[in-house]
């Protein structure tokens, strides 16, 4: 898994958390007494990955710089900064030199996960899929994105359907060849649940991974305050 680079997007405003997030970036937020990324970034370091990028809102540089400085000043992690907003899929386009000709994880920065990397990239380079979606089952997928696939290859993307045909969404963890810049519409405002996946669906290029790992989502006071009090009882009992 050395070979492979991971990207942490940590550039939103978290505006369902206001007023926390005024002044904190919801990546930085705490669960189990370490920010909620420090999670994402140590889950890729236990597997190998040690190339790591953070894309981040200018704003808030200084609460990062001192977030490496403190948790990582000895890794090989790169903050990257975003003038303005670009949404889940536009400040990608600026890393396309640090990415060269690697695999690469894409992951939201304000999520827990326990995910098998290993599995996901084999799952990944035993197809022929440009992208690769971690999905993951939860009891409420009306609440999320359901993801449809068949034998494997994601077909259709349903955004909180009333009646859910399916109990997997997507995790906010993905997989990417270097071909995913073919599909990648410039360097604008843009997402990755709708200027990106439709496009590889399309081709059959996205694939659908799922584990049965833990994950969580921070999203709300009620979601993170759930996180806060059974994270580490699902993990370290």
């Amino acid at each position: 898994m050395n070979n492979h680079k991971a990207i942490i997007l940590a550039g939103g405003k978290g505006t369902r958390l206001y007023p926390i997030t005024y002044e904190i970036p919801k990546p930085l937020l705490p669960v189990q007494k370490k920010p909620i990324i420090n999670h994402m970034v140590d889950l890729f370091l236990d597997h190998g990955v040690s190339d790591i990028a953070v894309l981040i809102n200018k704003s808030f540089k200084e609460e990062f710089d001192w977030w490496k400085k403190r948790y990582y000043s000895d890794k090989d992690l790169l903050i990257k900064e975003e003038d303005t907003p670009l949404g889940t899929l536009g400040g990608l386009l600026s890393l396309k030199d640090w990415i060269s000709d690697s695999k690469f994880f894409f992951s939201n920065g304000d999520e827990l996960k326990k995910v098998n990397l290993c599995k996901m990239s084999d799952f990944h380079s035993n197809n022929t899929f440009v992208g690769t979606v971690a999905l993951v089952k939860v009891p409420n997928p009306q609440d999320y994105g359901v993801i449809v696939c068949k034998e494997g290859v994601v077909r259709e993307f349903l955004e909180k359907p009333e009646n859910p045909p399916s109990s997997y969404i997507s995790s906010g963890l993905y997989m990417f060849s270097p071909e995913v810049f073919n599909y990648h519409p410039g360097s604008k405002f843009c997402m990755v649940e709708k200027d990106l996946f439709p496009r590889l669906a399309k081709d059959s290029k996205l694939g659908g991974f799922e584990f049965e790992g833990e994950w969580m989502d921070c999203g709300t006071f009620e979601r993170y305050e759930n996180a806060l009090k059974n994270w580490n009882k699902n993990n370290h009992e």
